[in-house]
Order: C-alpha cells, then sequence, then structure tokens
C-alpha cells in the first residue's frame, strides 16, 4: 500500500488475465504478453494479475502451453512489480473442491514460481473454504487478499459485508476485495458498501467490477471516494464490456486530486499502442465478439453475469427453445432462492442456471435435477448465506445426510494418488497439480508435450495426445 500519508489510488492492470480472459475467453498466448512485460514493469502498477482464474485451464486446453512457465517467464520479466493471481478457495483454479494437502502445495509452487498476492474467493462466500489457502499463502510469505463475491438478495444487507470485512481481518488477511463479477455495484450503492466495510476493517480495500452494465468507472471513483485504495482496471483496447474499465480513464479521471495515481499517460500510451494491433487480430479472427463488447443493461435489471446470459442463450438454442428466454431469466432469481441465495459466480452461476434452464424445458419444476444441484442441496460447496428450500432439497437427496462441516474436511490426501498416476510423464514438480485440477486436459498436454520433445511426426503426436483441442 501507498504511504499512509496519502489517499493515492492504486491500480491493478487486469489485461494478463481477467481483461483477456472476459474478451477473448483466455486466449492470449505468452508470447504475446512477453514483447511488453518490461515497458510494463515501468509503469509503477501496484501489482499485474497475470495468473489464475480460467488461464491455467485456457493455457493446457487451448494453447498447449504450460502455465506454471508461463509465470515463470512473466516472473523473469517483471523484476519490480507485484504479481498477482486469482484462486477459487478450496476449489483452487478448478470447479470441485479438493483436498488440503492439495491447496497447500498449489500455493506453495504459485509463490515458488513467482507470485506476489493471492486473491482469495469462495463462490458462497463460505469462510471456511478459504481456511487453507490463506494458511498456506501466510506461511509461504505471500500477501493473502481475502475477496468477497459480491451480488444483491435479501440476505446481502450492509451489516452483513460488514461482519464479513471483520472476519476476513480476523482471518489473517493482508487486504479486501470487493468482488463484483457481475457488474451489480452502482455508484451510490459503492459509496454505501466501502463505506461499510470501512466500518467493520482497517484492511486495505480493492475494488474489481465489469463494465458490463456500463457503471464500473463511476462505482470506482465512488468508491475510492469513500475509501478504498486499490482499484482493478484495464489498458485500453482490453478495457470495457465485459472486460474492467479503461485504466488510461480512472488514471486521468483522478488526476490533480488527492487521490492522482502519479502514473504517466505518455508511459500508459505505450502499452495501449503495442495491445492495439492485438485487439484487431482478435476482433477479426472472431475470438474477440462485438457482443462483448457493449452495455447489456439486462445484467443490472436480472441481476445475472453476463457470462452467464451469454450461456443460457447458448443452451436454449441447443434444445430450438429459444422462446423460452424470458421465462428462463424469470426462473432463475427463483432457483436462487430455493438454493439458499448464493452469489452468482463460478461454479453456482452455472448450477443455478441450468437447473432454471431445465426446470422450464421440462415444464416441472425439479422434475429433473443435475448431478451439481445434488451436491450443491447436500452442502457439498459449502454453507449458503440463506437455508435451502426444504422441499427441494428432500427431492434433490432424498434422505441423504446433507454436509454442515467444513467440506474439505471430508477429503482424504490426494497427491501421493496423483504423483504415481502421472510418474511416466513427470517431468517437473508442478506436474502433479495441473494433473490434480484437470486430469484428462493435463495427461493430453504431457503427450503433447513429450511428443513435441521427441520430434515425433506430428500427426503422429496429435494421435497420440488424444485429439489435442487447439
Amino acid at each position: 500500500m501507498a504511504d499512509k500519508n496519502t489517499k493515492s489510488v492504486k491500480i491493478v492492470e487486469t489485461v494478463l488475465r481477467d481483461a483477456h480472459q472476459s474478451l477473448i475467453a483466455t486466449r492470449m498466448p505468452t508470447e504475446e504478453m512477453l514483447p511488453i512485460v518490461d515497458k510494463m514493469d515501468k509503469i509503477g502498477y501496484y501489482a499485474v494479475e497475470c495468473w489464475g482464474g480460467a488461464t491455467f485451464d485456457a493455457s493446457l486446453r487451448f494453447l498447449k502451453e504450460d502455465p506454471w512457465d508461463r509465470l515463470r517467464k512473466l516472473r523473469a520479466g517483471f523484476k519490480n512489480t507485484k504479481l498477482q493471481m486469482l484462486f477459487r478457495g478450496q476449489n483452487i483454479l478448478g470447479y470441485n473442491h479438493y483436498p488440503d494437502d492439495v491447496v497447500e502445495y498449489f500455493v506453495q509452487k504459485s509463490i515458488a514460481n513467482g507470485i506476489d498476492i493471492i486473491r482469495i474467493f469462495d463462490c458462497l462466500n463460505d469462510l471456511r473454504n478459504l481456511e487453507t489457502a490463506v494458511k498456506a499463502t501466510k506461511k509461504e510469505g505471500g500477501h493473502v487478499q481475502v475477496a468477497l463475491s459480491y451480488t444483491l438478495g435479501d440476505a446481502y444487507t450492509l451489516d452483513y459485508w460488514k461482519e464479513k470485512a471483520a472476519a476476513i481481518e480476523s482471518l489473517g488477511a493482508d487486504s479486501l476485495c470487493i468482488k463484483d463479477m457481475a457488474g451489480l455495484l452502482v455508484p451510490t450503492e459503492a459509496t454505501k458498501l466501502v463505506t461499510a466495510l470501512r466500518a467493520g476493517t482497517d484492511l486495505p480495500i480493492d475494488i474489481h467490477t465489469h463494465y458490463t452494465s456500463g457503471v464500473a468507472s463511476m462505482s470506482l471513483m465512488k468508491g475510492v471516494e469513500a475509501g478504498a485504495n486499490i482499484i482493478d482496471t484495464a489498458i485500453s483496447p482490453f478495457a470495457m464490456g465485459t472486460s474492467q474499465p479503461a485504466t488510461e480513464v480512472m488514471v486521468e479521471a483522478f488526476r490533480g486530486t488527492e487521490y492522482d495515481t502519479g502514473l504517466d499517460q505518455k508511459k500508459l500510451k505505450e502499452i495501449a499502442d503495442y495491445f492495439r494491433p492485438l485487439r484487431e487480430k482478435y476482433l477479426a479472427n472472431g475470438l474477440m465478439s462485438t457482443k462483448v463488447l457493449g452495455v447489456d443493461i439486462q445484467t443490472l435489471l436480472y441481476q445475472v453475469p453476463g457470462g452467464m446470459l451469454s450461456n443460457l442463450v447458448s443452451q436454449l438454442k441447443e434444445a430450438h427453445a429459444e422462446d423460452k428466454y424470458e421465462a428462463v431469466l424469470q426462473e432463475i432469481p427463483k432457483v436462487r432462492k430455493d438454493f439458499g441465495e448464493p452469489p452468482l459466480v463460478t461454479p453456482s452461476s452455472q448450477i443455478v442456471g441450468t437447473q432454471a434452464v431445465l426446470n422450464v424445458l421440462s415444464g416441472e419444476r425439479y422434475k429433473m435435477i443435475t448431478k451439481e444441484s445434488k451436491k450443491l442441496l447436500a452442502g457439498e460447496f459449502g454453507q449458503t448465506v440463506k437455508p435451502f428450500n426444504p422441499e427441494v432439497q428432500k427431492k434433490a437427496i432424498g434422505d441423504q445426510e446433507p454436509i454442515t462441516c467444513r467440506p474439505a474436511d471430508l477429503l482424504e490426501p490426494a497427491l501421493p494418488k496423483y504423483e504415481e498416476e502421472i510418474k511416466e510423464y513427470k517431468q517437473q514438480d508442478e506436474d502433479v497439480l495441473s494433473y490434480a485440477l484437470f486430469p484428462a486436459v493435463a495427461m493430453d498436454f504431457f503427450k503433447y508435450r513429450k511428443a513435441q520433445q521427441t520430434k515425433v511426426d506430428p500427426a503422429a503426436a496429435n494421435a497420440e495426445a488424444g485429439a489435442y483441442p487447439v
């Protein structure tokens, strides 16, 4: 954090992680990042978010890259700037809960390979699911930033957020993040929320939001005026739409005020000039769709994240039921209420959305219940802020006893098993972690890597890699 005598706002640049995750489905390869690292390192960012989230899966699955190798290369280039990653608590970077030994080892290796700040969140805001990751980060000397998944609903009062902030400080966090993944935080609420959090904690407050609903830069300004210390932004060619507000715009907005970032627009222009041709390339090849670049006011009307909306459209299209779109939008809040009113963020957003589609298409609510819905209602993801609808829970899990403890307490250590399963392909310690999170995808990658190293004929390499997706 900055000198305590100044209110200068700090900037976290997201172009190497969330910006391209939000706009081009995390498809920016390492080779496009490295040429600009030296200039980015001289900007004076508080941190560069460059790893975690969906980057890990996408690197292995679509780019045929080792994500650990990317991290090491970025660390070598960023000599003066902190590197930050996004970490889904007990889910790490995957979609299930993993045993504590896997979480601890992943944190250890992330910091050993170059991460300074780990932003840790849970899709239900169940802080029990953060404990292992927080302790492991502290043990390794990393900066723990605990993120609150921001959402709307009866249960999410200012007192709720204030109490969560105090609990996060007690947990041992070094800073706190408001993670507004759906772009639901409007300016007046940003003022109220930061003021409430300030009453609950002295920790530095970071605001992360998305431009989806068109209000993000106003909300950042109001949040900073209310006492937030850090904001997440993206360099302009990869800003706005479903990404973050533009870095240069926010720097200019605070220039000459007590919150002046002190960043140099001429240097920022050089960063933007580098990324602009890449934006044009992704627009031309279709990876960046104009659909994600505008404002989607339905986000505020239905309180549904933009990514979830596009998911619904594709699900209905596959079922030749596009005419049911409005019915599904009306069903989502009902399912969410039955499921304990969770924040709509990975994986809870997918669970609620898919169940709402099934309820509408089958013509009977909960006639079909997905495996993921059953896991949520059984308590496998943790505790929701409100109780489940008992009738729906009974229909989903019958007489099964729901989990009330921390879900990971029921998981056996798994690293030795994973080590044994990949010993033929293991080339570095970190490989076991790639495999633990994404067994099939990682194994495909290991086979591809081995084939490349032995210079096998490309057709044979592809066959051995199991039709590796590109």
